[in-house]
């Protein structure tokens, strides 16, 4: 019989693309992150002149039966303490037309506590966490659970109301918002 095959050695194949290998630290885990793209929620928490809260792509359905949130939160934060303190956090998903809302959220511009609610309107559901009105949906949730690890408060919610207006979302990624028409 004869049998013929082809060898390929040592033939050394070039990577499409060049790769980087970041530390394993927390620089090199933002910048293998920075290509995962995330659905953009804004957390709000307190009432009044003790109102705060933060821009993240941290929000998630823990569970849809029973009906759970989860949000992980810097303990560092000014957001953390209030959320602790009031047991309620309102998930407020927002579309293209809230970038600049986002934005203040995050910490640009320098607005802290409840001047990050300016140029908005805002009202209550259940738990009487604030809601940003022409949110495309928002997720009223009371504090069921916290997991406290490292940097991070892991925060689970029950949720106590929906409000759902549509429109679409807003995504984060590669270091900036991209709309996601719905």
């Amino acid at each position: 019989m004869n049998s013929s095959f082809i060898s390929l050695g040592q033939v050394k194949h070039e990577p499409l693309f060049p790769s980087i290998e970041p530390s394993v630290d927390a620089d090199g885990l933002k910048s293998a992150l920075r290509n995962l793209g995330g659905g953009v929620s804004i957390i709000t928490a307190g009432e009044g002149d003790a109102r705060t809260g933060a821009t993240v792509t941290s929000a998630t359905a823990l569970s849809v039966e029973p009906p759970r949130m989860l949000v992980s939160l810097n303990r560092t934060s000014s957001t953390w303490p209030v959320v602790e303190r009031y047991g309620h956090f309102c998930v407020n998903v927002v579309g293209s037309l809230h970038e600049g809302l986002a934005n203040q959220f995050a910490g640009r511009g320098g607005l802290k506590g409840p001047d990050r609610y300016r140029g908005a309107s805002w009202t209550t559901l259940a738990s009487g966490a604030p809601v940003l009105e022409d949110a495309a949906s928002a997720i009223d949730c009371e504090v069921e659970e916290v997991l406290e690890r490292h940097s991070h408060a892991i925060v689970i919610g029950r949720v106590v109301g929906i409000r759902v207006l549509g429109g679409g979302s807003l995504v984060y990624g590669n270091g900036r918002y991209s709309p996601l028409d719905g």
